[in-house]
């Protein structure tokens, strides 16, 4: 989002100056002919305000959550799949087949760490500045917040070490004051400890939302949040190094700390709320607008538009669109799956957000029908930018949203549950917050909630499913609750259930029929996605066709639709293996560097 603040990225920051006259220093012997000492990068509230604005620098771009950790990661799920036929790159990612040599899994894994230590600098040495504690209020208040996100992007890098890596090298430390730079890997449990310390001690550090200036820098609430959310993970389940998916015995003692979070958040609507439209939420953020809810708590700012401080959303994902349209070329990199269409209700509003079943793809700007396996993102989509980007525009300078306030109501939920053994009227009320926005306008039909321990649980795994779809949520969630085997299962299972048109999807159409008014599209009747709902036509009119109306194979898509020359059920997430696909290899180049100090996970 294009602001004062992330327009500043294109400042050269000091910290990288600092790490490399003291971190290197050892192994050469040339002096730079200008160079800064840590004091004199630390010396005043201007340069320790660049300096974590060089940490913040770390989330961003192509190795970061501009494309690949919030684009490539995340797949293939239950909710979605790369694109296109496996390669050593993104789609061998998606598909499980996790090469050493894959570029994608290294530049990421190196971007991290370097978060991690601007982030360790700048951790180590704002709270010994002399204005730390003696400067002006003013200054005092900014040092401390600036301490404060620090430490909350520590927490976030590590945080998605973890989920990706499992057991990481862990260093607390700057580089210049380590003797030996290549550590062994740390427990995660106990990193997950550290880091969860550390928000709370970020969270006293810093400003609620309403008392500062708006931007993409974090506060209370996020910190809050992201506490929250790490501490599910904590209490989670994960794939350890004996190749078993476990959890530990104190796992409630981190619910309580979610629950704790969640219900402080809860307490202070006038910070963070749900806006009353679910589209909003994202035309805001293609449009360059903040949400006046703040429903957004945590944003990775995007501009700049290069490779290094922008983001990808809206060129890689989204509906396919060509360079011939207004909108410009983009999209399409991301196919969502014919079960999570499925898996909406049809007068739930989130389906047509998350979930574009269009392209443009001529100079006429008229859209036209995609069939059911070719079903794209929504969220970011290009086509809703405002102003429209022409062209081949490779950054489209949307944000990437890291948490909302719908997750904080969520998390609660989840976690009231499992500490009370069902839930209370307290957590049944934040789940159906979620549900009701959802069903804006037919709240009514949000159906009733359960009860019990178990059907709650089932009902927040689902919920969640539908709110956050392509926000790079579902996969980690499915590991964390040691479901992503049997999630991956049960939805070739409803995708072989939806060609062939048996129960519970009957109902499904094997063919669609549409006609453009203008531009738009027309359907000869709305996509129903309920279990009771009618066909779109009686079976014998299958092949009679409708006149002025255009046929576009729909579950009949099913029959052809193939990745890596299997069928769609089949080829998504095709390499998949319990016990070792939960986590991702270290590379081969890693591995090397450490010489024989980095364990390889599972399998690999």
């Amino acid at each position: 989002m294009k602001n004062k603040f992330y327009q500043s990225l294109a400042v050269v920051f000091i910290i990288v100056a600092i790490v490399s006259i003291v971190g290197c220093k050892k192994y050469t012997e040339v002096e730079p002919v200008s160079q800064y000492s840590v004091a004199q990068a630390f010396s005043d509230v201007s340069n320790a305000y660049s300096a974590v604005i060089g940490v913040y620098d770390e989330l961003q771009g192509d190795n970061g959550y501009g494309i690949r950790i919030s684009m490539y990661y995340p797949y293939d799920s239950d909710e979605g799949i790369v694109s296109g036929n496996i390669d050593n790159g993104r789609r061998g990612i998606g598909r499980y087949q996790l090469l050493l040599t894959n570029a994608e899994l290294t530049n990421p894994f190196r971007q991290l760490y370097r978060g991690v230590e601007k982030a360790n600098l700048c951790i180590e040495q704002i709270p010994q500045m002399a204005l730390y504690s003696n400067g002006t209020e003013a200054e005092k208040k900014e040092l401390k917040r600036l301490h404060g996100e620090a430490l909350t992007l520590r927490a976030q890098f590590l945080y998605q070490l973890i989920l990706n890596w499992g057991d990481v090298p862990a260093a607390m430390i700057p580089a210049y004051k380590q003797t030996e730079l290549f550590i062994p890997q740390t427990d995660r449990d106990s990193t997950y400890d550290k880091i969860i310390a550390d928000l709370a001690i970020a969270i006293e550090l810093l400003p609620w939302r309403n008392e500062v200036a708006r931007n993409e820098r974090i506060t209370k609430g996020a910190a809050k949040a992201l506490r929250a959310r790490i501490a599910l993970f904590r209490g989670g389940y994960s794939l350890r190094q004996n190749g078993q998916m476990e959890r530990r015995a104190d796992y409630l003692t981190y619910y309580q700390i979610a629950k704790k979070e969640c219900e402080e958040l809860m307490a202070n609507r006038n910070q963070h709320t749900l806006n009353p439209n679910y589209e909003n939420i994202w035309r805001n953020v293609t449009s360059f607008i903040y949400d006046p809810q703040y429903e957004l708590m945590f944003e990775v700012g995007a501009g700049g538009g290069n490779s290094n401080s922008d983001s990808r959303m809206g060129n890689y994902d989204g509906p396919n669109l060509s360079n011939a349209s207004r909108y410009g070329a983009g999209g399409g990199g991301i196919i969502m799956l014919p079960n999570y269409f499925y898996a909406f209700d049809s007068v739930d509003t989130r389906r047509d957000v998350t979930i574009t079943h269009y392209q443009v793809t001529s100079a006429s700007n008229i859209k036209s029908q995609r069939r059911l396996g070719e079903l794209n993102t929504g969220k970011y989509r290009r086509d809703w930018r405002v102003p429209l980007l022409p062209g081949t525009v490779l950054n489209v300078g949307y944000n990437w949203c890291v948490i909302r306030f719908s997750d904080v109501l969520l998390m609660y939920a989840e976690a009231v549950n499992e500490i009370n053994g069902s839930p209370t009227p307290e957590a049944i009320s934040a789940f159906e917050e979620v549900r009701k926005r959802a069903y804006r306008g037919n709240t009514g039909l949000i159906g009733a909630t359960p009860t019990t321990k178990a059907a709650f649980f089932d009902a927040i795994v689902n919920e969640r499913y539908l709110e956050f779809g392509h926000e790079a949520i579902r996969k980690y969630d499915l590991i964390r609750w040691n479901l992503l085997t049997t999630k991956i299962a049960e939805a070739r299972t409803k995708i072989q259930q939806i060609r062939d048109r048996v129960a519970p999807y009957d109902y499904v159409p094997r063919y669609i029929y549409w006609k453009n008014v203008g531009e738009e599209i027309q359907f000869f009747d709305r996509f129903n996605t309920s279990a009771g709902a009618q066909p779109f036509w009686k079976p014998t009119q299958d092949t009679t066709g409708r006149p002025g109306w255009t046929r576009t194979d729909w579950a009949q898509h099913l029959t052809a639709n193939v990745i890596d020359g299997k069928p769609l059920w089949q080829g998504f997430a095709s390499y998949f293996v319990p016990g070792k696909s939960e986590l991702f290899p270290y590379d081969a180049a890693t591995i090397a560097s450490y010489q024989g100090k980095l364990k390889q996970n599972p399998g690999y």
